[in-house]
């Protein structure tokens, strides 16, 4: 990669270290000059640091003379050169745009001169010189993609790849774009060795190895804390807006809040993109024509969120609202407290679960509510069942095609068509690789450590079917999200948030308590109607504010 690493390998034309001239730009003199206002020049001996892997809040460096190497630790301890900036190149990624410990370390090679910006001017510049922004923003996007496919600033996850536990790590580590390499210790015949290494066994599993710590099957929580995913919360800030859910709806709104000065939290309790980030190919969302991943368009919705200001707190689930007092004080699972003027509720909705014995034993091991890469490499070749009607059974189930047996789809209606896009229909009609069973639900699952088999019946005729299956995916329903507002909104009779009670339909019972995409009631469940009502309360939410302060003024002049 320009420098790169001796040892990369060979790479294709979706590789990022392909596309040198826009992952590791050379900026024109006249740019280099630009950024050189917003910083300060300094001297570096061969072998100085400009900064660690680990630390967080790190600055920006443009690199005038000498050279600047990017440092991968592995999990011994050794070193490989990701790549190495000259003259008029930057160094940074995503992590630029939040305050997670940074994933390499970068020193100078050679006596070198550099122009410090440090972070809250970086921020400056990247509003100020837009051209140079669009440079360094495609350039840290393609940076993130390529240490993922890279497996470079990775951690090490082992375990057996179908169990509960090692499902969810890495999930919760491929959705928030952090970079891992996965062991099945249950298949790969090098993951004893690795493990006597590292004096760990079975009991240990799944197990977590970085540089700097072993974290034993961690709870999510934990994991996020240990890596740097979490950022802290100050307490005592009074933010403008609190939004709580970063699904397609929280990230719009977060955008349009932070793109126009209010001082915006968003609070997630596991990775951005909520069911949406889900979905392999969502391919009717204006401006995709070829469609986009559910994980793409709410890390871009992420990035953005970030660039202008907003604050992204991941791990953290909401678990109450206190909206007695002058202003709105959440409560979080960790004991948190995080204050605002004003909360957008966003929380979405999750999908319903069957009521089947060992329906919780298999959840993870056999039983998903998403349909990704990862799932798809755990049941390869195999037949799998998708539950459900709606648009995101539909995707999953064609997703799905290309790497099972067979898919078949169970709905306990007559068909599609109430439920479904029709260019989904369309495309499960023409495929081979789908059945559809109408009038059908599960009655029976089994297996020993995850799903091997299950059974459904037709209701009509009461004829069961048993068939081998390598997963289970239940896409029913939507219970919302909505469960840490009571006392604070008016919910309807399945939970649902009830807005319009005021000046905008998407405020609830309680001024300042705003709710949109699929927790509110009477929504539109689509990406794109998410994103728009997201968009469109920021109107009322500066409204809002503004009444707010000048109550406050009227009072103080009183």
């Amino acid at each position: 990669m320009g420098n790169s690493a001796p040892n990369a390998q060979p790479v294709d034309s979706s590789d990022p270290y392909a596309r040198l001239e826009q992952t590791f730009p050379v900026l024109s003199e006249d740019m280099a000059g630009r950024i050189a206002r917003f910083g300060h020049c300094e001297t570096l001996a061969d072998g100085d640091h400009v900064f660690h892997r680990g630390e967080r809040g790190v600055d920006f460096f443009l690199v005038q003379t000498g050279e600047i190497e990017i440092i991968d630790h592995g999990d011994h301890g050794e070193e490989g050169i990701v790549h190495r900036h000259c003259a008029r190149q930057f160094t940074g990624e995503l992590d630029l745009f939040n305050d997670r410990k940074i994933l390499v370390s970068g020193r100078a090679v050679g006596p070198t001169e550099v122009i410090r910006v440090p972070r809250a001017d970086f921020r400056r510049l990247i509003v100020a010189e837009p051209d140079i922004g669009e440079i360094i923003m495609r350039a840290f996007i393609l940076r993130r993609v390529a240490l993922m496919q890279h497996q470079q600033g990775a951690v090490t996850l082992v375990g057996p790849a179908r169990s509960a536990d090692t499902v969810r790590i890495n999930a919760f580590l491929t959705r928030n774009g952090y970079p891992h390499r996965t062991i099945d210790s249950s298949s790969d015949p090098d993951a004893a060795a690795f493990l006597e290494g590292f004096g760990l066994g079975a009991a240990d599993l799944p197990v977590v190895i970085s540089e700097e710590q072993i974290l034993r099957n961690p709870s999510t929580h934990d994991l996020a804390d240990a890596l740097g995913v979490a950022v802290a919360i100050d307490q005592q800030r009074l933010h403008d807006l609190i939004v709580v859910g970063a699904g397609p709806a929280g990230l719009a709104a977060a955008v349009y809040a932070a793109s126009e000065g209010l001082d915006t939290l968003i609070i997630e309790s596991t990775a951005p993109g909520g069911q949406a980030g889900t979905s392999s190919k969502i391919e009717n969302y204006l401006g995709f024509p070829t469609g986009i991943s559910g994980q793409a368009l709410a890390g871009r919705a992420q990035v953005q969120a970030q660039k202008f200001g907003a604050r992204l707190a991941v791990s953290r689930a909401a678990t109450g609202l206190d909206c007695s007092g002058g202003h709105f004080r959440l409560q979080l699972e960790d004991g948190t407290v995080a204050e605002a003027r004003a909360v957008v509720a966003a929380t979405g909705a999750r999908y319903r679960k069957l009521d089947l014995p060992d329906y919780a034993r298999f959840e993870g091991a056999g039983i998903y509510y998403a349909a990704t890469a990862m799932e798809a490499q755990l049941c390869a070749n195999r037949a799998v069942v998708v539950v459900g009607g709606g648009n995101s059974a539909g995707q999953a189930a064609v997703y799905m095609s290309r790497f099972a047996a067979h898919v078949h789809i169970l709905v306990r209606s007559e068909g599609l068509a109430a439920t479904m896009s029709s260019y989904l229909i369309d495309r499960i009609v023409a495929s081979n690789a789908i059945t559809l069973h109408p009038f059908s639900e599960v009655c029976a699952l089994s297996g020993d450590t995850h799903l091997e088999e299950l059974v459904w019946r037709d209701r009509r005729s009461g004829e069961e079917t048993r068939i081998e299956a390598g997963a289970l995916f239940v896409m029913i329903g939507a219970q919302p999200c909505s469960d840490w507002l009571q006392g604070c909104a008016t919910l309807d009779d399945a939970g649902f948030i009830v807005t319009g009670d005021g000046c905008s339909p998407f405020e609830t019972s309680r001024p300042g308590l705003f709710a949109v995409g699929d927790v509110r009631s009477g929504s539109v469940k689509r990406v794109a109607s998410g994103v728009g009502e997201g968009s469109v309360v920021i109107q009322a939410v500066h409204r809002f504010i503004e009444r707010q302060k000048t109550d406050a003024m009227g009072c103080g002049n009183n």
